[in-house]
């Protein structure tokens, strides 16, 4: 068909209906921030989110590549679809009905939309059939099941629908088709039928199978899930895909989940219908389940939704087959977890049980299960885990294949001081309680991230000494421009002095620390004013602090002479001026790190030194002091408000 001309009215019914935070959150994980959300922008690459959505506007704005517009806009360009695409898609999910200036056109897009409300009816009517049947005769077999076999009560039954597929070949075609006249082309669209191979006539899909509804977040029927009874396999089958239903982007129960995930702020993910229900009948409605799928990435963004703090559990079978979707899932939602944008946790229950047989073995089971979650690994601390089992570290080959797995998954991590935390953990695994060994394994870990750092990415995992010449540049520029801002803006004085002291920053280089003692030796005896008219805007007066020290290179004339270029001011130097809180700030912060540098690595050869024996808590004290100080440095790379090198090197150019 035609790419349609859409009426105005309905382009205008389309902005009213279609929810820009419902739309946007399908494509980005956001986190609410105050009456606005937030999240990281889909058009650009970025680590802080800058991307802003607005729900009370109906509009969305990044501050970093500056796109912006309507929930049909963001449509366009997250899916490089044209106009009409996108309001057509929006007015089928919002039940827009469709206009367009041609008669024609007209017809069937209102064809298309009612075909999709038939589809829910015939959905609708099926349920009703398979639940009637379930408590019949016909399907005593199937009710005593639920009710012995899996434990569920009439209220359970009637709380979910659960429903009986009869053993026939064609009771429910005959059903809807010849008692209800519903056209066999839409029952076999809504996935009830299957045509035979030979060409005449249909057959049910689901025979002789329990029958569970699956539904939207509206608690609309979309689909079915049967569980066979006997031998037939599969053991659990779904619809097919159909106009209502995608099982890679549904997950079942989360109409019943979605308050409760809210009000927990916790979502819970297992693998089976079954899972899921006990779970709900037990109290723990926060819980959804995958159909045996493997978690898309579009059922995680669909549950985000629902959490403020984004945190999932996933709670799959403990068996291979568990650990391996808990595995898929973790990969399928990794650049989200690594960035930080999901609080993934992992929760393998005790003796390999599966929620449903947890809740079956265990007196105040329900309680028992809300323990284990509150305690479930996140799920760097599982996969590290997961690495280990079936592996004896005391073999070389083993070692090294588990090193250089641990490696590939700490070099993802982007948060500096999650990934130092977890660095620190595999050095102790590593080390297998030898604590001599600790620190040798933490640095060969951070050498090997740093030389996986991925292509195009600045990663700053180790901590070698400042001894290369590209960082002694770094410094000898950073004490430089404290000293020429010092001299050159009398106003600023007292900050530099407040700031030097406050974080107990000494000048490195003998040249500088030898002007910065001249420089405090005249401002004691001269009494020089901290907060002055700047000297700078009178380039024929220079500030009298200048003119003394000056002064003194006919005594110290080497010492003078290594400092003179600071007591003078080209045009490009007066204009970086101007940024001094900045310059100020970014200098600090390197010498900073300069001394945390010497500092750890006093303490890194005084813990060396100590034996574990006799001086247990000395070396206990290094390690907090290594630890501490190591966050620290980590901290200052990881400042987001200016970058050090760019800044200075502006400044000193």
């Amino acid at each position: 068909m035609e790419i349609p001309r859409l009426h105005p009215d309905t382009v205008e019914e389309v902005k009213q209906r279609a929810d820009i935070v419902d739309v946007v959150s399908e494509h980005v994980v956001l986190r609410k921030r105050g009456k606005d959300y937030i999240g990281l922008c889909p058009f650009h690459d970025e680590k802080s989110p800058s991307f802003s959505v607005s729900p009370t506007k109906q509009l969305y704005y990044c501050f970093g590549c500056n796109a912006g517009g309507t929930a049909i806009k963001f449509l366009m360009e997250v899916g490089k679809r044209s106009f009409s695409d996108v309001v057509l898609d929006l007015a089928r999910r919002y039940q827009v009905s469709v206009q367009t200036l041609e008669p024609e056109q007209r017809q069937e897009l209102q064809r298309q939309l009612s075909l999709r409300e038939q589809l829910y009816e015939i959905l609708a009517i099926a349920t009703e059939f398979y639940k009637h049947v379930l408590q019949q005769p016909l399907g005593q077999h199937a009710l005593t099941y639920l009710q012995q076999t899996r434990g569920l009560t009439e209220e359970t039954i009637q709380q979910f629908q659960l429903g009986y597929a009869p053993a026939g070949w064609a009771t429910i075609y005959k059903y809807l088709v010849e008692q209800k006249g519903k056209p066999v082309q839409q029952v076999e669209q809504a996935g009830l039928i299957v045509p035979r191979k030979e060409g005449n006539g249909y057959y049910d899909r689901f025979r002789d199978r329990l029958i569970i509804p699956i539904r939207d977040t509206q608690g609309r029927v979309i689909g079915f899930g049967g569980r066979s009874l006997g031998d037939e396999q599969p053991k659990y089958l779904n619809s097919p895909e159909t106009e209502l239903f995608d099982k890679g982007k549904t997950l079942f129960a989360l109409d019943k989940a979605r308050d409760s995930i809210s009000k927990q702020d916790q979502a819970v993910v297992v693998e089976g219908y079954f899972d899921a229900i006990a779970l709900h009948a037990a109290g723990i409605s926060n819980v959804v389940a995958s159909m045996g799928t493997a978690l898309s990435l579009g059922q995680v963004r669909q549950l985000l939704r629902y959490t403020e703090s984004k945190q999932i559990v996933l709670n799959f079978d403990a068996d291979a087959a568990g650990t391996n979707a808990s595995i898929r899932a973790i990969g399928e939602i990794a650049n989200l977890a690594y960035q930080g944008q999901v609080q993934l946790r992992v929760l393998n229950l005790p003796d390999g049980k599966d929620a449903d047989e947890f809740l079956k073995g265990y007196r105040d089971a329900a309680e028992k299960y809300r323990k284990h979650l509150q305690s479930a690994s996140l799920w760097i601390d599982w996969q590290i885990n997961q690495l280990l089992i079936g592996k004896d570290l005391k073999q070389a080959n083993q070692f090294q294949q588990v090193a250089e797995q641990m490696v590939k998954l700490l070099s993802k991590i982007d948060n500096n001081d999650a990934r130092a935390h977890y660095v620190r953990h595999c050095g102790e695994v590593l080390s297998r309680g030898d604590d001599r060994l600790v620190p040798l394994r933490v640095e060969y870990l951070f050498s090997q991230i740093k030389r996986q750092g991925r292509p195009g990415k600045k990663v700053n995992n180790s901590l070698p000494p400042l001894k290369d010449s590209s960082e002694r540049n770094l410094l000898e520029q950073a004490e430089a421009l404290l000293l020429r801002i010092y001299l050159h803006c009398p106003e600023y004085r007292q900050t530099i002095i407040d700031t030097l002291e406050a974080q107990d920053l000494l000048f490195s280089l003998s040249h500088h620390r030898f002007l910065w003692q001249q420089i405090l030796e005249l401002q004691a005896h001269e009494r020089f004013a901290l907060a002055a008219v700047p000297a700078r805007l009178y380039n024929d007066t220079p500030d009298p602090l200048i003119s003394l020290l000056q002064d003194r290179s006919l005594e110290f004339p080497d010492e003078i002479a290594a400092v003179a270029h600071l007591f003078h001011l080209d045009e490009r130097r007066q204009e970086d001026l101007v940024r001094a809180p900045l310059l100020i700030r970014a200098a600090a912060a390197c010498l900073e790190k300069v001394s945390c540098e010497k500092h750890r690595r006093y303490c890194l050869e005084q813990w060396q030194k100590l034996d574990p024996s006799t001086d247990l808590k000395r070396r206990e004290y290094y390690w907090q002091e290594l630890y501490a100080v190591t966050q620290r440095i980590l901290e200052l790379d990881q400042l987001r408000q200016f970058n050090l090198s760019d800044i200075i090197g502006s400044a000193t150019a």
